[in-house]
């Protein structure tokens, strides 16, 4: 017998995504609304009710108002949004950081943001481990395909093909950055700097350290020592050995749920980069969120993934 599974928020990029995963899949069936019903609260409280699993699809304050709705049936949660990403009784939807048995057996997943699962994926081995500090002000930079902004970022680079790069967060308040200071346990929120680039997809999340500067920081060999033991058999993360001479977001670039790790270092062991590869739309979100719904649902974790 196949699962219930109501996505809310189908309409949009990430809902769309997870549908075309989930829908070819026997062990699944999609519960629909047509239009009309989208934004009918009755409508969707009886999906709710009538779902085994939810996936939240929305903007935070309509995510948070989804939560409500669903409020005495026994559907289980994935919202894909941020409201939820560092509440109380959330589980945290990224299995190889917060365990895929505490996944496997949440009622309630957030699906972790598509930059925090770049600096996490880096920072989160080598903190647990004090091979870094967590009390240092790092900084992140990264950049995106345009379809992270959704439906009104993708009509306006898609509309304006002059644009060659958006720099934005400029105001230093960025949604994700607690994200990141949580789950990473910092003392200090990190520097974030966030841009968007002319490609749909695609995503590049980097976390420069000046090695020599930071107390009781480790050597870049062993940075890639512990993010390659973390992630041993992992079938969705890989840590590099290679040292390629560029990294490249490519326009053409097909949907993929991989993320690819580096380290890169200079000779003398006294600066690093460390980067993060991964489609914003997969590992980043509709990706995750499968993954996520294999783990509750005791399928194949990489079931429906492209890798």
């Amino acid at each position: 017998m196949s699962l219930r599974v109501f996505i809310d928020g189908a309409a949009g990029t990430t809902g769309l995504e997870i549908a075309e995963r989930l829908a070819p899949r026997p062990d699944f069936s999609l519960l629909s609304l047509d239009a009309a019903q989208r934004k009918s609260p009755e409508a969707r409280r009886e999906a709710y009710h009538a779902a085994d699993f939810a996936i939240l699809c929305l903007p935070d304050e309509a995510a948070i108002e989804a939560v409500a709705l669903a409020k005495g049936a026994r559907v289980r949660i994935i919202d894909a949004s941020s409201a939820h990403r560092t509440a109380p009784g959330w589980a945290y939807g990224f299995p190889e950081i917060a365990g895929r048995e505490t996944v496997a057996t949440a009622a309630r997943v957030s699906n972790p943001g598509c930059y925090p699962t770049g600096f996490l994926a880096l920072m989160v081995p080598l903190l647990r481990a004090g091979l870094l500090p967590a009390d240092w002000p790092y900084t992140v930079h990264a950049v995106s395909g345009y379809s992270g902004g959704g439906k009104a970022l993708i009509a306006r680079f898609e509309a304006d093909p002059d644009i060659a790069f958006r720099a934005y967060g400029l105001a230093l308040g960025h949604k994700h950055v607690r994200e990141m200071r949580h789950h990473a346990g910092l003392a200090h929120a990190p520097l974030f700097a966030p841009a968007v680039v002319p490609a749909h997809r695609g995503m590049l999340v980097e976390v420069p350290l000046a090695l020599a500067a930071i107390p009781g920081a480790a050597n870049p060999n062993e940075i890639t020592a512990a993010l390659r033991q973390f992630y041993a058999g992992s079938p969705v993360i890989t840590v590099h050995d290679d040292a390629p001479e560029e990294l490249l977001l490519r326009r053409s670039a097909a949907p993929g749920d991989r993320l690819d790790l580096h380290v890169f270092a200079d000779t003398g062991g006294s600066q690093a980069r460390l980067v993060a590869m991964l489609d914003n739309l997969g590992k980043g979100a509709s990706g995750a969120a499968v993954q996520n719904i294999n783990l509750m649902a005791g399928l194949a974790e990489t079931a429906g993934l492209a890798l």
